[in-house]
């Protein structure tokens, strides 16, 4: 019985551990898509490939949005269930 639950621990972190590293991963990439994003663009027709190089630009940090939110939430899931799990084998050890 305690191996089983240390398994179900360990495969836990694991999962916490991996999925925390992708929100990471995105978050830094959504951070660095960010700073090469212009707040004004002031451009005439001979530039215009600025423009939609901007515009691609916030529509790849838009799109990030949903995935770092699921990835946060799970993250947070995962987290509180594996302590939740450590708790539990904590009380049953006394």
């Amino acid at each position: 019985m305690a191996n089983s639950q240390s398994l179900a621990l360990t495969l836990l972190m694991i999962s916490w551990g991996v999925i925390t590293a992708v929100l990471a991963v995105l978050v830094i990439y959504r951070g660095m898509l960010s700073s090469r994003e212009d707040d004004q663009i002031f451009i005439d027709a001979a530039e215009q490939h600025h423009y939609a190089e901007q515009q691609a630009i916030i529509a790849q940090s838009v799109r990030l949005t949903k995935p770092i939110i699921a990835l946060a939430v799970l993250s947070a899931v995962l987290l509180l269930a594996s302590a939740s799990v450590w708790m539990y084998q904590g009380f049953n050890s006394f």
